[in-house]
């Protein structure tokens, strides 16, 4: 089967980028610079990568606006990167497995499950499950039962989602995800013994979300753990049971929710970053790698540090803080001038000259 090309301008229009040089070049593919050929587009983020792109055998490039000047047709565009992705997506297409339920994997009774699924083998379904149209379920993925999952969503090796869980449309699971354990609730007696409290909510990831590989989203104590429309969370990722995570939101591997926190939408925590119990974060906060979120945080702020505070006093702290071992020696250098100053009046009051 012959690939599809696409004309310059064509892809110019679909970012609606600014178009420079032949508008009738062909382009099939999209690759990085290093490893770009003829008939494939590429693109730099900054300017100061453009001396790369005289290396790069590439048929075209996407350049930022700071950019006058190509060698290779271009399109100039205020956002390298979203065009980068824009474009790279328009050529890619995931290769899906023929629709069809393997004979080894086990079917619960009573499920619901569209002719265009694919179920690879070793699968477990549980009863009462329902599966939209083009599912994709691989080898090893555990459905508990009762679990609703929507159209088009795939859930890589080993996943396992739990009983009473809801998930929605175009969803991703990569291998090793956990969606639905027990949320971590114990109460301590007298004695100091850890009593658990069941666990009997569920989880709920809403259309369009990401969850990375060997992270874990704990079911809620009563009601739903929700993850908002479109989020994307990376890796290692923990999130703790009744969270409520908003739309748009991205998580960076290893940082965490503790149980019960709220995120608004478009919320950015960067690596290792964690957001404490009952904690509430505004709209469009960033969150700094390792920063530590143990209070509310209104929309639209920058945090850094734990506890996390404005990242630009967060940096006037850092800068600080490295300054100490060279004020400590001020500090020691000052008090010896002090005590030798103190020395010498004392000898000049007892007339010792």
């Amino acid at each position: 089967m012959t690939q599809k090309t696409r004309t310059l301008a064509e892809l110019a229009a679909l970012v609606e980028g600014e178009l420079l040089g032949d508008p009738e070049v062909r382009i099939a593919a999209f690759n990085d610079v290093a490893h770009a050929s003829a008939g494939e587009i590429t693109f730099i983020a900054q300017g100061k990568y453009a001396d790369q792109l005289e290396r790069s055998k590439a048929s075209a490039v996407i350049v930022p606006q700071n950019i006058q000047e190509v060698a290779l047709p271009a399109i100039r565009v205020k956002n390298p990167y979203l065009a980068a992705a824009m474009i790279h997506n328009l050529f890619y297409k995931r290769l899906l497995p023929a629709p069809g339920i393997h004979e080894s994997a086990v079917i619960g009774a009573d499920c619901r499950i569209a002719a265009s699924v694919s179920i690879a083998p070793l699968a477990v379904v549980g009863r009462g499950v329902t599966l939209g149209e083009e599912v994709v379920i691989e080898s090893g993925v555990v459905i508990g039962d009762d679990v609703i999952i929507g159209d088009g969503t795939i859930l890589e090796a080993n996943v396992v989602v739990r009983t009473g869980c809801r998930i929605g449309s175009r969803v991703i699971l990569y291998s090793g995800a956990v969606i639905g354990s027990d949320g971590f609730g114990y109460a301590t007696n007298s004695r100091g013994i850890h009593i658990k409290r069941p666990q009997v909510g569920n989880v709920v990831l809403e259309d369009d979300v990401e969850i990375g590989a060997n992270t874990c989203i704990d079911r809620a104590t009563f009601g739903s753990t929700v993850i908002g429309k479109g989020t994307k969370i990376d890796n290692l990722v923990q999130i703790g049971h009744n969270a409520e995570v908003g739309e748009g939101c991205l998580m960076v591997s290893q940082s965490g929710l503790a149980g019960s926190c709220k995120l608004g939408n478009g919320v950015v925590l960067a690596g290792q970053s964690g957001v404490g119990d009952h904690v509430e974060v505004g709209d469009g906060v960033m969150a700094a790698g390792r920063s530590g979120i143990n209070s509310n945080v209104k929309p639209g702020s920058v945090v850094a540090g734990f506890p996390a505070i404005a990242y630009k006093e967060w940096l006037q702290a850092a800068t600080a803080f490295s300054r100490i071992p060279q004020l400590l020696k001020d500090v020691r250098r000052l008090r010896r001038q002090v005590s030798e100053l103190a020395g010498d009046g004392k000898n000049k009051e007892t007339g010792d000259e």
